[in-house]
């Protein structure tokens, strides 16, 4: 039963160094006709998938609140004109940039009911901000941040880097130290990750991105990790921190393996145990709309071994791990019974540890993650 939607707004003022999302530049795209298709795909989808009640919505990108307020107040209308969900308990989140927030689309998103957001921070040096081709600057998310208290809302996530070209370990403790100054609820916190087609790709090809260590990076990752327990932020997942109750609820959906709409150009679906991608270049997004209702690129039945590989691999992510009651009940088979070898295996290289509910990684997995995830794919 599907339970969340992922709605994609794949425009930005500026494209960051290291970004590799489905996202291009604001000016001169046809944002209208864009948002329109949007519209047409939410409602070719729920008479093709209905669904009774959504519990999260989240709207990401790109940035969301490049639109203008007219184009974010017909967004919000086309979502609220498809979908069903309780305004008192949806959990309802915007990804913003912090200098792209006015007072008045903080009251325009508030009265439509958004009780999330989540502030693509990344660092608050300004040096650094200017490296990673960041537009904001520290003092645009002070006054943001407080513009968004002002205006009620008391849900705020936002989102740090570490091991960012010339960063230094005590850059990142600083950032955190600021980021716990601002007396917010959530904080996500992700290692840089060089992807292909982006300009620190290119730049890491030439050999001329100066990169901290694996060592460094660990060091930083180790002190988030600290700090954010001292702080009394939970680590519910590798890289997310939250005070109690304020674990992103949408996130939890994809990490608990379950279904949810993707709605938008390049966006990605999970309903009735298929995998549906959408088509990525915004004018081919229109034209496959307004063809079909429904702008699927790439369409995948997820098998009932790929399921529980994924039960494993998305689960593991997690602190608390995967339980073995949901598993069984689940899948009808016990987790031993399928991965039973695997499991043994992390578990002598120190990287998972079992408990009598739930096999989760260790602090040292959480390092290693990726390798961990490898082992549960039968087909590597």
């Amino acid at each position: 039963m599907v339970k969340s939607a992922y709605f994609h707004i794949p425009f930005c003022a500026q494209i960051c160094y290291y970004c590799d999302f489905n996202k291009v530049f604001f000016q001169g795209q046809p944002v209208d006709e864009y948002l329109q298709a949007m519209e047409r795909e939410m409602k070719k989808t729920v008479e093709v998938f209905p669904a009774e009640r959504l519990d999260t919505l989240f709207v990401g990108g790109g940035t969301p609140t490049v639109l203008e307020m007219k184009q974010l107040d017909f967004l919000l209308e086309s979502i609220y004109k498809h979908f069903r969900f309780s305004k008192d308990e949806v959990e309802f989140t915007f990804e913003a940039n912090p200098n792209e927030l006015s007072k008045e689309k903080l009251q325009l998103l508030k009265a439509a009911g958004v009780n999330r957001l989540s502030f693509g921070v990344q660092t608050f040096h300004d040096s650094l901000l200017k490296t990673i081709g960041r537009t904001h600057r520290y003092d645009d998310v002070m006054r943001t941040i407080s513009l968004a208290k002002e205006a009620g809302f008391d849900n705020i996530s936002i989102d740090l880097m570490y091991g960012l070209p010339n960063q230094t370990l005590q850059q990142f403790q600083e950032d955190l130290e600021i980021a716990f100054s601002l007396d917010i609820q959530h904080i996500s916190a992700y290692s840089l990750i060089i992807e292909p087609k982006t300009i620190f790709y290119n730049l890491w090809r030439k050999g001329t991105l100066l990169l901290p260590s694996e060592e460094e990076e660990a060091e930083m990752y180790e002190e988030a990790m600290r700090q954010m327990e001292l702080h009394g932020y939970q680590q519910y997942e590798i890289s997310n921190y939250a005070r109690p109750g304020f674990q992103s609820r949408h996130n939890l959906t994809y990490w608990n393996n379950e279904e949810y709409y993707g709605i938008g150009a390049g966006a990605h679906s999970y309903v009735n145990g298929v995998r549906r991608v959408n088509i990525g270049p915004i004018k081919q997004y229109i034209a496959k709309v307004q063809e079909t209702g429904l702008p699927y690129r790439e369409v995948h039945r997820v098998t009932w071994m790929e399921q529980m590989e994924e039960e494993m691999f998305l689960g593991l992510r997690k602190t608390e791990g995967v339980s073995k009651r949901r598993f069984s009940e689940k899948f009808g088979r016990d987790m031993h019974d399928v991965f039973g070898a695997a499991i043994r295996a992390e578990r002598q290289k120190g990287l998972l540890e079992e408990t009598d509910t739930h096999v989760r990684l260790t602090r040292r997995g959480r390092l290693l993650g990726n390798e961990v995830f490898q082992a549960f794919l039968t087909g590597m």
